[in-house]
């Protein structure tokens, strides 16, 4: 079987065909480097779900214990380490503090698009990329003339193959930089107490355990880059998606308790991330295939959120569809943290976009830039939009 087609989201979607497939005929596929890759949405569910099996230490088991995770990376630390570090986060970063931030993230998506002049942008470029990173950077307590050090730091991220030795080398020279960025504000909030989120983190305490310096900074870009590519991703997967959706604009535009349901089928239909990776704790059985221990496992969201077997007719959008299985933010321990500000960024955007234009569309005669696999992102790099004001 050949390797994944390069991501396209605009309707020919032949990745989306080839996942299909997979799932059809060979829902396990060992490939050429020896990686296995796992399609059903059954399959990706139980594994995310059995974190003893399916260790999420993929950088110490799969450099034979030569390398480790820096810090308290809770996206690559397994229990009882990641209860321990999800439980003291948990605690600072809460519900509560997320609903708090709704008249911020009205006033900067407020401020963005007032910004734009005349009647054609693009979308990612000056609305979904900048959005995240100025209401993350004020959560954490980020003076606003640093702030355009936060967006090269993410767009960095998105911009390089890490799997090239040049990309290796630029990955590791913006952790470094943003890293070391971090550390500063955590050392200032440990000597001066404040009430940003990097202060509330220094502070936070459950039985006499406090987070160390490395598990605060880890969060913080954490926070910042996964959050930004989150939320950039899902507004132009919604934009995108109301243009290819005969009629739906109009649906959302007379009934806004729609944007919600439509939140949740944009997740579903085009999650921000293709995949996530496990690496099994012992010889093990997916869908009757062999999985020796310590191998590379590639767990495709994409693929699962598109499964006919749980999700009937999974190309359609439906808002009407129960979508409480959709795995677009993960499952199990790992399910994310950020979740509910994407989701809430994503709809006080849209809501504002519909009060102010009467009609939306994508610029046809201007190239789709999308990701590619390589980037593990499944979203637009640019997004053209035209509008015409209300």
């Amino acid at each position: 079987m050949s390797a994944p087609p390069e991501v396209r989201l605009d309707g020919g979607a032949s990745l989306l065909a080839w996942l299909r497939r997979m799932r059809d005929e060979q829902p396990v596929w060992r490939d050429p480097a020896g990686r296995y890759h796992v399609f059903r949405h059954e399959d990706v569910q139980r594994i995310t779900a059995d974190p003893a099996t399916f260790s999420s230490d993929t950088v110490g088991r799969l450099s034979g214990g030569e390398r480790q995770a820096a810090g308290g990376q809770l996206l690559l630390i397994d229990p009882p380490r990641h209860g321990k570090m999800r439980r003291l986060v948990s605690k600072v970063f809460t519900a509560k503090m997320v609903a708090a931030m709704d008249p911020r993230i009205t006033e900067v998506a407020t401020d963005l698009l007032d910004a734009l002049d005349g009647d054609s942008f693009d979308l990612v470029e000056e609305f979904a990329n900048p959005l995240p990173v100025i209401v993350i950077s004020s959560m954490l307590g980020v003076p606003p003339s640093d702030r355009p050090l936060f967006q090269v730091w993410a767009d960095s991220l998105l911009t390089v193959d890490w799997e090239t030795p040049e990309g290796a080398k630029a990955l590791g020279r913006t952790v470094e930089e943003l890293g070391g960025y971090l550390q500063q504000h955590v050392t200032e909030r440990r000597a001066r107490e404040s009430d940003d989120l990097i202060g509330l983190l220094v502070r936070a305490e459950i039985d006499g355990e406090r987070l160390n310096d490395e598990d605060v900074v880890s969060f913080a870009a954490l926070l910042l880059l996964a959050g930004h590519v989150t939320t950039a991703a899902l507004l132009g997967n919604m934009l995108l998606t109301l243009d290819l959706e005969e009629g739906l604009l109009g649906e959302l535009r007379s009934d806004r308790a729609r944007i919600a349901p439509f939140t949740e089928e944009v997740l579903r239909a085009r999650p921000p991330f293709l995949k996530v990776d496990r690496v099994p704790t012992r010889a093990v059985e997916i869908a009757g295939v062999e999985v020796p221990e310590n191998s590379a496992v590639h767990l495709w969201l994409l693929s699962a959120n598109r499964d006919e077997r749980v999700f009937p007719e999974p190309d359609r959008i439906l808002l009407d569809r129960p979508n409480a299985r959709q795995l677009a933010f993960g499952h199990g321990i790992h399910y994310c943290l950020g979740a509910p500000l994407a989701r809430m960024e994503g709809q006080i955007a849209l809501n504002l976009m519909l009060d102010r234009y009467a009609d939306i569309r994508v610029d046809r005669d201007s190239a789709l830039t999308y990701f590619d696999n390589r980037v593990n992102v499944f979203g637009l790099r640019q997004l053209p939009l035209t509008v015409k004001r209300a």
